[in-house]
């Protein structure tokens, strides 16, 4: 590019530079500004027309003003006619003024495509360039239409310099990244392709950032640059530094260009052909055993540029996974590194060798370095590399060292930022879980986390352990010795608390013999902490209270007198208060049988994906795979836990917000991952591409909350995100609300980005949906509404009152809407839920019926046969009875029909009907308005594979509503 001559200098800008510099304050600089403007302005609006040179030293002088923060508001027609000019400097600053300026919805913009276009077709390498460089820097969606199609001309032209291909190729990539549906690379891409055996390495290194940004979106399409970027890096690894003296970096050549040479061959698997992939492992053996040759210059540059390509190639080595002896020399180079005085190298071996202990061809070799990793965790300065040390101790970790990298990182734990507290309790949690041979082990582990970082420890923590306590029973004695001692500690932290109150309240009774942890020492103990806990944890022990009156009868009166006392039964808080009259009136009036079966033991968790796991996928990000990975090497450990536990005596209280509500047992047992013919995994894989999605909508303890992973689980690839547009088809609909007619709990829509899932209970005409969207992608979706239509006739039968829900879900989360229903009359129509959200830029509408159906609002009622006799006699009008034959659609098994008659929501009365082969059911219906009493009797025919079902109530509307949703279940 020429140079600017002496004579180009501008005195006056000069000049105007140094008044600004001198200036004793703002208001002087702002005068001084103010002055040279209204000059600027006057030499533009001037009769004498202003040669190219006083043009250029205005505009570079408005330049410098907009540069200093001041708002500018003419001279872009002046900066616009200085593109015509053929001089150098003039046209530089007319460039320049536009780059920095001009908006790309200004009314000019026709006038700068049309000075671009003739600077393109000039043919002269000085103004091709700075053209190229305007449309990069501009880089908007105008400029692309306007030269999407002329710049990959340029870039493969015979007779393009090399400096404008360089220009050309950048600015193709710029317009590939901001518009990549207007740059057409289809016939182009094979001379693309070819520019990697150019000549100019300068064009090479440009085309490589090009076709590597190509290739991560259209792999297919240039799959013919790995055999030539191959050949490429050979010939510069192979090469003297004196070979390429205009690449050379300090003795290290062409590095930048090495670096994206290996990154590009990233984007595809090992070569298929065998004298590529050998060539290519020659490449990558070279650079490892230069790694090894001492420095050719001790001067800081020279080991950048010598590391960065090495790491580079570390990564391809890691990305193929495919050499074992590359694996190997490659995790020996990085233990150099782990004790190197540079920082930002212990930093990068550190995260290089995380991603090499997954690989089951180094994690061996990984592990040789435990004492060293274990060393940079205690004496490193930097909190960056000791938050990566931990994750190397996390990624490293298996049977043989699990015990000693969770003690030290429980040692750790003591002394760590705080900002890596919360990280390091999960993956403390995962790791003594999952490799957990001895229970009591993984109990005294998790108990001194909570002791060490109780504030660091989330409720997905203790709600674990609480798990797998009640799922391994030789563990369950233990837990209850160990919680107990650990809470006669004068200071508890508050989950300390839950875990033992819970734990307690289960299996106090197993260690009740022993006179120091007596029933009423240990009721006393859990009382203690009462008063210091929060709102949300009194409940639970007050729960524990009322178990304990099953366990520990002797104390049932000292537990009275808790619950009865005006500090409970007068609470300000409503769950509180309302679990206390509640819990008291049970203790009084049930009888010893009742009470056995109502507080039972928690039954066995179902065998499901830990949570634990899913909140620390979460937490790192997509980006961060060495979780994912160990999960999938590791697959031999016992499954234990599962999914998070429920209130104690959830069964007791009258549903509220922090019962057991949404725990969805039918879906968890036939959505639940199977476990390997080799035993089963503590956490169940749920990234591999066989898991099946489930969705966890249990609300768990105090509080709902949910585990994310389940819906990341799912492909999050979208091929069209626009097409993934849902209308609701009628059939669809009526399909998927026949489903739904007997059962209250499960997945009502599921698509590629969406998944839909429900919870709800009714009681007479009221009811309450809980409705979950779980987000499927990885992407936030914007904007996000939902909202419930009924039609006209709808709105006066059916009134729901529907609660806000957050616009915006994050990628791989579940956000929770609450629906009140309310029935006023019997109705037919179900109304629709109607959701509406951004994903990708492109607005997506998802409309589908909610299965709120006529029988959900039945009460069922116990009838004698006598009575329902009687009964079914003054139901006699030929307007109250409904009777419908059809044939049967499913299988027809007894056990199934009953469930089915019972989900409908009547009581099955058995010894009613002569024929015991028939059932029979009673219910009432309850609305608003009115109460309908229905009576029902279906009749199978075991050989004709068909039923008769007839069906009487008291209004006639009702009875063929009824009998229509019936008939469809079987």
């Amino acid at each position: 590019m020429p140079a600017v001559s002496k004579g180009d200098g501008m005195r006056g800008l000069a000049v105007f530079i140094s008044d600004i510099r001198n200036c004793k304050s703002k208001e002087a600089e702002i005068k001084r500004i103010n002055k040279e403007l209204a000059n600027i302005r006057s030499k533009f609006k001037g009769d004498k027309a202003l040669d190219g040179y006083s043009k250029k030293k205005y505009v570079c002088k408005l330049l410098f003003i907009f540069l200093l923060g001041h708002d500018i508001d003419f001279g872009h027609m002046e900066a616009v006619n200085l593109l015509s000019s053929n001089k150098y400097t003039e046209k530089q600053i007319g460039y320049l003024f536009i780059s920095v300026l001009v908006n790309s919805n200004s009314e000019l913009i026709r006038l700068i495509n049309n000075g671009i276009k003739n600077d393109l077709a000039s043919r002269n390498p000085t103004f091709m360039n700075l053209a190229l460089h305007c449309i990069a820097n501009v880089g908007s969606r105008e400029m692309a239409e306007a030269f999407a199609g002329d710049i990959p001309k340029i870039l493969v032209a015979g007779d393009t310099m090399d400096s404008v291909k360089q220009s050309a190729a950048l600015c193709l990539l710029r317009l590939y990244r901001t518009s990549p549906d207007l740059v057409p690379m289809g016939e182009w891409t094979s001379r693309v392709v070819h520019l990697l055996n150019d000549q100019h390495l300068g064009v090479v290194t440009a085309a490589t950032s090009l076709i590597t940004t190509l290739a991560q979106k259209n792999p297919e399409e240039f799959k013919t640059s790995v055999s030539l970027a191959v050949s490429r890096l050979s010939r510069i690894v192979t090469s003297a530094s004196t070979d390429l003296q205009d690449y050379t970096y300090y003795f290290v050549p062409a590095p930048w260009l090495s670096v994206k040479l290996l990154r590009l061959l990233q984007c595809y698997p090992p070569p298929e052909d065998a004298a590529v992939r050998g060539r290519l492992t020659e490449c990558l053996e070279t650079i490892l055993n230069k790694a090894q040759e001492p420095p050719k210059s001790k001067k800081v540059q020279h080991s950048n540029a010598k590391n960065a390509v090495l790491f580079e190639a570390i990564s391809l080595i890691i990305h193929h996974d495919s050499e074992p002896n590359l694996l190997v020399r490659a995790c020996n180079q990085l233990g150099q590194f782990l004790q190197h005085r540079e920082t930002n190298l212990r930093y990068l071996a550190l995260e290089s060798m995380c991603t090499l202990a997954s690989s089951e061809f180094s994690h061996e070799a990984v592990k040789t370095h435990i004492e060293t990793v274990i060393g940079a965790l205690k004496t490193e300065r930097d909190v960056s590399v000791r938050q990566r040390a931990v994750d190397l101790l996390y990624a490293m970790c298996d049977r043989s060292n699990a015990q000693q990298i969770v003690a030290e990182m429980l040692n750790y734990l003591e002394t760590a930022d705080y900002s890596i507290r919360e990280e390091i309790v999960l993956k403390v949690a995962i790791l003594a879980e999952k490799y957990a041979v001895d229970y009591t082990w993984y109990v005294d582990t998790i108990l001194n986390l909570i002791r060490i970082a109780g504030d660091y420890v989330s409720e997905e923590v203790w709600y674990r352990v609480i798990q797998i306590v009640i799922n391994r029973e030789d563990v369950q004695g233990y837990a209850a010795k160990t919680v107990f001692e650990a809470l006669q500690a004068p200071a508890c932290h508050e989950n300390l608390v839950k875990v033992g109150g819970y734990i307690l309240g289960e299996f106090g009774n197993l260690i009740a013999g022993d006179r120091r942890s007596s029933p009423l020492i240990q009721f006393n103990l859990l009382h203690s902490k009462f008063h210091l806990c929060s709102v949300p944890t009194r409940a639970l022990l007050l729960s524990t209270y009322i178990k304990f009156v099953n366990l520990f009868p002797e104390i049932k009166t000292t537990i009275q007198d808790v619950l009865r006392s005006d500090s409970q039964l007068r609470n300000a808080d409503v769950e509180l208060q309302q679990r206390a009259v509640e819990y008291l009136r049970l203790s009084c009036i049930a009888s010893t049988d009742i009470l056995a079966t109502v507080l039972e033991e928690m039954p066995p968790f179902p065998e499901r994906e830990s949570s634990i796991l899913a909140k620390l996928k979460k937490k790192k990000g997509p980006g961060m795979v060495s979780e994912i990975e160990e999960i999938k090497k590791e697959r031999n450990v016992e499954m234990n836990g599962s999914t998070e536990p429920a209130t104690n005596a959830s069964t007791v209280s009258t549903p509220s917000p922090s019962t057991d509500l949404l725990g969805i047992e039918s879906t968890a047992v036939l959505n639940s991952v199977p476990l390997n013919s080799t035993g089963g995994s503590l956490l169940v894989d749920v990234f591999s591409e066989n898991s099946a999605p489930v969705v966890t909508l249990a609300a768990a303890a105090e509080e709902n909350f949910s585990s994310s992973s389940d819906l990341t689980s799912s492909d999050n690839n979208i091929d069209d995100p626009a097409t993934a547009v849902h209308v609701s088809d009628d059939d669809d609909d009526d399909e998927l609300s026949d489903t739904f007619v007997c059962k209250n709990n499960g997945v009502l829509f599921e698509n590629q980005l969406l998944q839909i899932g429900l919870k709800s209970e009714f009681r007479q005409n009221l009811g309450r949906m809980y409705v979950f969207y779980g987000n499927k992608t990885s992407t936030q979706f914007l904007s996000f509404s939902s909202n419930v239509i009924c039609q006209d006739g709808l709105k006066n039968q059916l009134n729901i009152q529907t609660k806000p829900v957050d616009p915006t879900v994050e990628g791989g989360a579940q956000v929770q809407q609450i629906l009140n229903i309310e029935c006023v009359s019997d109705f037919t129509e179900a109304p629709v839920l109607n959701i509406q959200f951004r994903y990708g830029g492109t607005l997506q509408n998802v409309s589908v019926k909610l299965p709120v159906t006529l029988n959900k609002f039945f009460q069922p009622t116990e009838m004698t046969s006598q009575d329902f006799f009687q009964r079914w006699k003054q139901l006699s009008n030929p307007q109250q009875e409904v009777q419908k034959i059809f044939k049967a659609k499913h299988p027809m098994d007894t056990e199934v029909t009953k469930a089915k008659i019972i989900g409908f929501g009547v009581a099955l009365l058995d010894g009613v009907d002569p024929n015991p082969s028939n059932f029979v059911g009673a219910g009432v219906i309850h609305t608003k308005t009115i109460q309908v009493g229905c009576l029902l009797r279906l009749e199978p025919n075991t050989q004709a594979q068909m039923y008769r079902l007839t069906l009487r109530t008291s209004r006639d509307t009702v009875s063929q509503r009824l009998c229509g949703l019936l008939s469809e279940q079987f």
